[in-house]
């Protein structure tokens, strides 16, 4: 563990363990659970360290800004710069309200983030659930139940059930995402094609077409569950009645049945010398920026990158597709209702009250539509029309057809202990230190004992 003093109004000196930092395995306690821990570069041990000092220092000051509005404290996953307008409408509508807003990259950073400060006591008021924390947070109690307030009225089923349990709702998701292959369409056509082919067999081919004419020709980012694997997973769920994760959480099946041949597909790529092993050693900022600069023909991405690459290659024709079909299956891709703003439990009465007109007005026609601008998701409020990025449009549509999976989402219990497992099995395979089978198997034990 790594230890860090914070100065605290009552506490001169108050230790708090940063995890990341040892071998220990996660313990199943009913409470706020956060697994086996998520490598962090020394720059990003200090900015949770950072977030949680910051945090501890504002619980010292009080709940009200100097200049005599009242604070509202809110850990965003979405980046600063895109949240940025949104929070000063927000604050113009209520210049009463002051959003202190800190800011943590998804997903590993920021669960690692919120974990620091749900167990320094130093959470903010408004947060994020999202499929990797969704169950501790609720079983832990720590998110207000929001069922039955007026701003839920205009967010769909899908999303309500998503950040929800047994009726009841604890995050408002105001859009869904879905995630494929992004494509450069110049670099393709150095190796005869306009498109990202439909099929796995043929994908590889163009892999090796593109190698063959100097192209690098694929890159996704292993440092969260692929979107390769979710998408063919969830072609494979969208077919079997009852649905795959019901066969192994109900024992029927397993993950060594149901998950084995989906790896071995995609093992091909690095044991077929089309992607390095070093892919492990880059997380989706490095994967974006390599297709931005032209270094890479075909990356897995969503729509957050779309403003990004733009910004960084005005010229650059790129488009979207979905992840080639196995064998006997189809294209599809990855995808989920957006994470959900979720209000502390632990703060008191008049913050969740304030709580509830950010949320509000983050579901508002004017909230929503400053969203879009800055994110591209694709919007779900019943009161507002999206108009997704043109290159964007594939898959669009699959969001709206609703042909999305997502495992954690999907997963009925242990979500967060599973996907730790996952994304670190997944990498030893790329490292050539576990073979497929192996990777489904330590998924059958983690759940066994979890």
């Amino acid at each position: 563990m790594l230890r860090r003093w914070l100065c605290l109004d009552s506490h001169p000196r108050r230790f708090i363990d940063i995890p990341g930092w040892g071998e220990s395995e996660p313990t199943s306690t009913g409470q706020i659970e956060w697994t086996k821990e998520f490598p962090m570069k020394r720059s990003r041990v200090a900015a949770v360290v950072a977030s949680a000092a910051l945090a501890l220092s504002m619980t010292a000051c009080g709940s009200a800004a100097g200049d005599g509005r009242t604070k509202l404290t809110f850990l965003s996953w979405t980046g600063e710069e895109q949240m940025t307008p949104i929070i000063e409408a927000f604050e113009e509508a209520h210049p009463d309200i002051d959003v202190e807003a800190s800011y943590a990259p998804p997903v590993a950073e920021y669960i690692q983030t919120l974990q620091t400060r749900v167990l320094s006591g130093t959470a903010p008021d408004v947060f994020l659930i999202a499929a990797e924390n969704k169950t501790s947070l609720i079983e832990g109690g720590h998110v207000v139940d929001l069922t039955g307030e007026p701003f839920l009225e205009k967010i769909p089923d899908f999303n309500r059930e998503t950040y929800g349990r047994d009726g009841k709702v604890y995050g408002m998701s105001i859009s869904s995402w879905a995630a494929g292959y992004l494509y450069n369409a110049d670099l393709l056509a150095e190796a005869g094609y306009d498109s990202v082919p439909e099929t796995w067999e043929e994908f590889l081919q163009m892999c090796r077409d593109l190698e063959a004419a100097g192209v690098t020709p694929f890159l996704e980012s292993v440092d969260q569950m692929p979107t390769t694997v979710s998408a063919w997973v969830g072609a494979k769920d969208s077919e079997m009645d009852p649905p795959l994760d019901e066969l192994i959480f109900s024992g029927e099946s397993t993950f060594e049945e149901q998950w084995t041949p989906v790896l071995e597909e995609y093992n091909r790529l690095f044991t077929e010398g089309i992607v390095s092993k070093d892919v492990v050693g880059l997380d989706g900022d490095m994967v974006r920026d390599e297709f931005a600069n032209g270094r890479v023909a075909v990356i897995n991405a969503g729509p957050w990158v779309i403003n990004a690459i733009r910004e960084a290659s005005p010229d650059l024709d790129f488009r979207f597709a979905p992840v080639p079909a196995l064998p006997d299956g189809k294209p599809f891709q990855a995808g989920a209702a957006t994470p959900g703003y979720a209000i502390n439990s632990k703060a008191d009465e008049e913050k969740q009250e304030i709580a509830k007109k950010f949320l509000a007005f983050l579901s508002s026609p004017e909230g929503v539509e400053i969203f879009e601008e800055q994110t591209n998701d694709v919007t779900v409020t019943s009161d507002f029309e999206p108009t997704p990025d043109p290159a964007f449009e594939p898959l669009a549509e699959a969001i709206r057809e609703g042909e999305l999976y997502l495992p954690m989402i999907s997963w009925q219990r242990s979500e967060d202990v599973l996907n730790v497992e996952a994304v670190a099995q997944i990498q030893r395979m790329i490292q050539g230190q576990v073979s497929p089978q192996g990777v489904a198997q330590a998924l059958d034990t983690k759940l066994a004992s979890s």
